[in-house]
C-alpha cells in the first residue's frame, strides 16, 4: 500500500484524470503458446558396413545404427571416419543393402520405406 496525499491506494488501484480512484483489475499477460514442431524422422533405405558400424544416408544426413538397433545422427567424428572410408568404396550406395530389417527411428517406431505405402496390419481372420 501507498498513501499518496491522504489517500491510500491499495494495489489494483488506479486514479483518472478527473481525480476518482477506481479499482482497476490487475493486467495479466499470457505468453502466446509454443508450438513445437515434431523433429523429422530418419531411416535410411540402404546402408553399408564401414568397417566400424552400419551407415546410411537420408538426403544428406547421415545416420548410423546405434543401441537398440535404432538409426541416429553421425557425430561429425563418424561422419569423418565414413567419408575416410567412402573415398576408397565411391561406389558403396550401389551395394548398400536394402534395408528391410532396422525400419526403427529413434522413437522406437517402426517406418516405412520412402516412396512405399506402408502396409496395414491386419490381425482379422
Amino acid at each position: 500500500m501507498v498513501t499518496a496525499g491522504g489517500l491510500i491506494l491499495a494495489s489494483g488501484c488506479a486514479i483518472e484524470p478527473n481525480g476518482r480512484v477506481v479499482f482497476a483489475p490487475p493486467v495479466v499477460v499470457v505468453p502466446a503458446p509454443v508450438v513445437v514442431a515434431p523433429e523429422p524422422v530418419y531411416v535410411p533405405d540402404g546402408y553399408a558396413w564401414d568397417g566400424y558400424e552400419y551407415v546410411g544416408v537420408v538426403g544428406d544426413q547421415y545416420f548410423y545404427l546405434g543401441p537398440g538397433n535404432v538409426w541416429l545422427l553421425c557425430e561429425p567424428f563418424r561422419l569423418e571416419r565414413f567419408h575416410g572410408w567412402e573415398r576408397n568404396h565411391h561406389d558403396w550406395r550401389e551395394h548398400a543393402i536394402r534395408n528391410d530389417r532396422f525400419r526403427t527411428d529413434r522413437y522406437g517406431h517402426a517406418q516405412p520405406r520412402r516412396g512405399e505405402p506402408e502396409k496395414r496390419r491386419d490381425d482379422r481372420h
